[in-house]
């Protein structure tokens, strides 16, 4: 119950102070953490979106405060009321593409990395939809969030799924309904859930799970992320449709997803978290081959 009112008084401080604690809270964690420090330049420096070395520096310092800002905004995405968070979008770009879909009666695959204010901005899709947005999530580290994770996103027009067998079924049924779901599709999957292909130049163990989900059910695969603006003024919500087909074949299709999430990241690099650990390898999956 105090955790709930704690989080509820957070979530109604201004934007601006909640992203200028973010941006503190990311100088520290930039300063004082290696782990997160050294997974943040490597990343970064591996993936070649900065042009030189002085906007390398830059950037990962940027991506620490945005990163803080994100960390903070969470709170913002499960203890403000489902439409106080969608009025903190000012823009939608790309929108048609889920009017095409609708109108078409097919279900809506929605898909968005690591990328910006991606709950603030799932909380707005599901504001705008005529059915609910179910969005699979992976159970935190910290068993204490799970509640509050899943209260968050639960409410208005909003599911949740666990990233389990279950789940899986019940977002399949969701989509042959004519339904939305939301998957997060650069997180490292579990044994058999993926296959090895390249991100940003290197080997990424990447799951086949929307790509089977797309292929069995029809639905429209749309890519989306919150940009945030700056000085705390709010968020724009991208949208754009998959860039190529899949064919069914789990190496082709598993390239063109990370192909489509690169061009995503690659609109607002400063954004996305870089120091997370995505060329991790899960238990009982063998290495990638070297040149692979």
């Amino acid at each position: 119950m105090m955790t709930k009112v704690a989080l509820g008084l957070f979530a109604a401080l201004p934007l601006w102070l909640i992203h200028a604690l973010g941006i503190v809270l990311g100088e520290l964690v930039l300063r004082l953490s290696s782990g997160f420090s050294s997974k943040l330049r490597a990343n970064l420096a591996d993936s070649g979106v900065a042009a030189d070395a002085a906007g390398l520096r830059r950037l990962i310092r940027r991506n620490a405060h945005e990163t803080g800002k994100g960390a903070l905004e969470l709170l913002v995405a499960w203890g403000r009321n489902p439409a106080g968070v969608a009025r903190l979008i000012r823009a939608c770009d790309g929108w048609q593409h889920v009017e095409a879909a609708l109108a078409a009666k097919r279900g809506l695959l929605f898909v968005t990395p690591h990328l910006g204010a991606y709950d603030i901005a799932g909380r707005y899709l599901s504001s705008r939809l005529p059915f609910p947005l179910t969005a699979m999530y992976r159970p935190p580290k910290l068993k204490w969030l799970e509640p509050l994770m899943n209260a968050g996103r639960a409410r208005g027009n909003g599911k949740t799924a666990p990233a389990t067998a279950q789940g899986v079924r019940q977002l399949f049924k969701t989509l042959r309904s004519g339904e939305a779901v939301v998957i997060l599709p650069d997180q490292a999957p579990g044994e058999g859930g993926g296959v090895w292909a390249p991100f940003f130049g290197k080997p990424a163990y990447t799951m086949t799970l929307p790509a089977r989900m797309a292929e069995s059910t029809g639905a429209a695969v749309l890519f989306f992320y919150g940009e945030r603006l700056p000085f705390g003024r709010g968020y724009k919500v991208h949208i754009r449709p998959l860039q190529g087909a899949f064919s069914g074949a789990p190496q082709h299709d598993a390239e063109l997803l990370n192909r489509n999430v690169e061009a995503l990241i690659r609109e607002c690099p400063a954004q996305y978290l870089w120091s997370y650990n995505r060329y991790k390898v899960p238990a009982g999956v063998a290495r990638p081959e070297a040149g692979a």
